[in-house]
């Protein structure tokens, strides 16, 4: 072999050798011997895998509290709040304007056209008897069909009921007394009462029956 030949093969050992300390310089591998450098994206340190994040749930909202009661209306439009010492006074207060459905109508067209001529406690004495046969498997179920029943009312003409004057003192009266039965908001002295009739006639249905209370020209029983 000849000394250039030689020359050659020392020079590539020796170029070889120091591409390989170069790499091994760069790679990272010695990097731990500096504690203040900066770790790289090459470092071998292992991430942690965290949990997802679930929201935990709230505490449950505290009931809200008014210094104030709250009023609940009554159905049929009546006043909010009815604390009266006489049925007068609560017969006023429900003399306000307001709409009847058909079934309470049906009920004060009756209270109109049978008691509109006597006190107070005689209408509602009469409503609450029409009241009571509602509620009573004997009779229908409803104020119309109890009033227009056959045989029951004087006043109701072919199974229909004639309508009331509509600008009365006499029928706003009449509304009043039907809504406040409805709503059994006063108790009358008939209680329990099915039946009624004049004083001025003796049927031969009252002999079996219960007297409840007289009251002006009705005498009513159970």
């Amino acid at each position: 072999m000849s000394l250039k030949t030689q020359w050659a093969g020392a020079f590539a050992s020796a170029l070889t050798l120091s591409v390989m300390l170069f790499a091994i310089h760069g790679s990272g591998a010695v990097a731990q011997s500096d504690s203040s450098a900066t770790p790289t994206a090459a470092a071998s340190t292992p991430l942690i895998a965290l949990p997802a994040f679930e929201p935990q749930p709230g505490p449950e909202p505290l009931p809200r509290f008014t210094s104030e009661p709250l009023v609940q209306r009554l159905p049929e439009a009546t006043p909010a709040s009815v604390e009266v010492e006489s049925l007068r006074e609560l017969v006023v207060d429900f003399s306000a304007p307001a709409p009847l459905s058909r079934d309470v109508t049906c009920l004060a067209q009756a209270v109109y056209f049978e008691s509109r001529g006597e006190p107070l406690e005689g209408q509602l004495a009469v409503a609450r008897v029409i009241v009571n046969r509602s509620q009573s498997p004997q009779f229908p179920s409803d104020y119309c069909s109890v009033v227009t029943q056959r045989g029951q009312f004087s006043f109701v003409k072919g199974g229909r009921i004639p309508a009331a004057p509509q600008s009365t003192r006499a029928w706003e009266r009449a509304q009043a007394v039907a809504r406040i039965a409805h709503q059994e908001l006063w108790q009358s002295e008939v209680n329990d009462a099915l039946f009624f009739h004049a004083t001025y006639v003796r049927p031969s249905w009252a002999r079996t029956k219960l007297a409840r209370a007289t009251i002006d020209s009705h005498i009513f029983y159970r």
